[in-house]
């Protein structure tokens, strides 16, 4: 997945992307929290910047409920 590192990534795209994780690999929120922090963030949750660190955040709370 291409990812334009001059955009701030939003929260629906981040729940787009968890809901994806889980269906594929049959996990998890927690689960698909933890394969996005090790792939796509590459092990630093402000690798593409702050703003969308808090999105990721921000939609992770969101799928908790």
């Amino acid at each position: 997945m291409t990812v334009n590192h001059g955009g701030r990534l939003q929260p629906a795209y981040f729940k787009s992307y968890l809901t994806l994780i889980m269906s594929s690999r049959e996990c998890s929120l927690d689960c698909a929290k933890e394969y996005t922090i090790n792939t796509f963030f590459r092990g630093n949750p402000e690798l593409y910047g702050r703003e969308s660190s808090n999105s990721f955040k921000e939609a992770v709370n969101s799928m908790r409920g």
